[in-house]
């Protein structure tokens, strides 16, 4: 039987070995994790009666592959709350509601008229290049005031990223082949509308909706369950603290030089980040390491403050909000974490998880305690009216969040799957390539795990 060694418990590492087994029972798999714990950057942190998220705090229900992957396991996911679709973006002094229709989108103070009639150009913009920058492209399409007020605080958002760096391919590939498919984003919305108006028909259903749909869903004691669960199933398979220094192939074996031996391995799935990746493949294959190399992971600091609800002048009824670049804030934006999940606090509490940091700001993630607190502190005040200083504060800080697929990234792709064919039995995955979402590394394990079984031969 062949010896199968992944690197990294992550979620996608814990998700490719999970399902590996399903499929063969017994195969011979060892996951290597060089922290002292599984689950990566999906961490939840229980202190003081308070529920709170390190990074990761949800997926949305609308791909099918996590569903399955928790029915497998007998977890069971719980949907948000139904106030929490209610958004905000800060602009201009205030919370402005994110409209949820057009006619609320026509009232709505988000855009200028002017930014509202640039919009209904976008019929007529020509098609941009294969690929191009996030601002590129909307700037072309929907117009710069549409960018800076909008766009820009969900590129924040999702990747805290720069949408003038930001590759509109590889992060919002839809959006772009909509417009390479119906040549335009409002063409694409009048098209899929009149489908869904046939399909409606056809079967009797009553409900019509051109958005891609999707309600954020976690567990109720915390996105790590999930991750917990994989780590369960595998038991001693998953060696915690075990770090890989680099990576050899002789006499058709791999050998992984790892911080406690060296060990052998016919298929090595390397579940790691992109930079961890880069360092133990610079002697395999420099190439690849260089690329990986290439890719960002800016500093981010998740700042949480807990509160007794009397405490805070803002009723806190909705998602949270936002804050575009323009605003000239310290913060990326804030969550409302009670208002979206259960149990993230004791009953009179309230919970907030503050973003700082990112692409464009990555210096302030790493401020000291006194000075990042109390930066938080002064920006929240004014926004939700704050009465006292906080009754639980928490910062958790990544030096290295989230991956950053800049201009350039699917072509990067490319090269990489071409180097990779010359090393049969080495596969990557994880949240670099191909999407940074707990969805994303569940499918990408699927689809890997299939590649992978299929090359066994059953």
């Amino acid at each position: 039987m062949k010896k199968i060694v992944i690197v990294g418990g992550g979620i996608s590492g814990l998700t490719v070995a999970y399902l590996l087994l399903k499929k063969k029972k017994d195969l011979d798999i060892t996951v290597l994790e060089s922290d002292n714990r599984a689950g990566g950057k999906i961490w939840t942190d229980k202190a003081n009666g308070f529920l709170c998220e390190k990074g990761a705090n949800g997926f949305l229900d609308n791909k099918p592959r996590t569903l399955e992957l928790c029915k497998s396991l007998g977890i069971e996911p719980v949907r948000s709350n139904e106030n929490s679709k209610k958004r905000f973006i800060y602009l201009n002094g205030k919370l402005n509601a994110l409209p949820e229709s057009a006619p609320s989108f026509i009232k709505s103070g988000l855009l200028s008229w002017g930014g509202k009639l640039r919009i209904l150009l976008e019929y007529n913009a020509p098609k941009g290049p294969e690929d191009e920058t996030v601002a590129d492209f909307i700037i072309r399409r929907l117009g710069r005031e549409a960018l800076e007020r909008l766009i820009d605080p969900m590129c924040s958002g999702i990747y805290a990223g720069d949408p003038y760096k930001m590759s509109i391919k590889s992060c919002f590939a839809r959006i772009k082949e909509l417009e390479q498919e119906y040549g335009g984003l409002i063409k694409a919305l009048l098209a899929i509308r009149k489908q869904k108006k046939l399909q409606q028909k056809a079967s009797g259903d009553a409900k019509v909706s051109v958005a891609p749909g999707g309600t954020l869903t976690s567990f109720y004691n915390g996105a790590q369950t999930i991750t917990d669960a994989l780590a369960e199933r595998l038991k001693d398979r998953l060696h915690l603290g075990v770090q890989v220094h680099g990576i050899a192939r002789e006499k058709g074996a791999y050998q992984l030089y790892t911080s406690k031996d060296t060990i052998e391995a016919d298929i090595v799935i390397l579940a790691s980040p992109a930079y961890a990746t880069s360092e133990i493949m610079k002697d395999l294959d420099c190439e690849i390491s260089k690329i990986l190399s290439d890719i960002p992971y800016p500093h981010v600091s998740v700042v949480c403050f807990g509160y007794k609800k009397e405490k805070v002048g803002n009723p806190l009824n909705g998602f949270g909000f936002l804050v575009p670049h323009i605003e000239g804030r310290n913060i990326l934006g804030s969550l409302w974490d009670t208002s979206i999940f259960p149990n993230r606090a004791s009953e009179g509490y309230a919970l907030l998880r503050t973003m700082v940091g990112g692409a464009k700001s990555p210096e302030l993630a790493l401020l000291d305690d006194e000075r990042i607190i109390s930066m938080v502190f002064d920006e929240l005040k004014p926004i939700l009216s704050f009465k006292t200083d906080p009754d639980l504060i928490r910062i958790y800080r990544w030096e290295k969040a989230i991956p950053q697929y800049l201009l350039g990234h699917s072509k990067r792709l490319t090269l990489i799957e071409a180097r990779l064919r010359t090393h049969p039995g080495l596969y990557l995955t994880g949240n670099a390539y191909k999407g940074i979402g707990i969805n994303d590394c569940v499918e990408s394990g699927y689809k890997l795990v299939d590649e992978i079984i299929a090359g066994l031969g059953g």
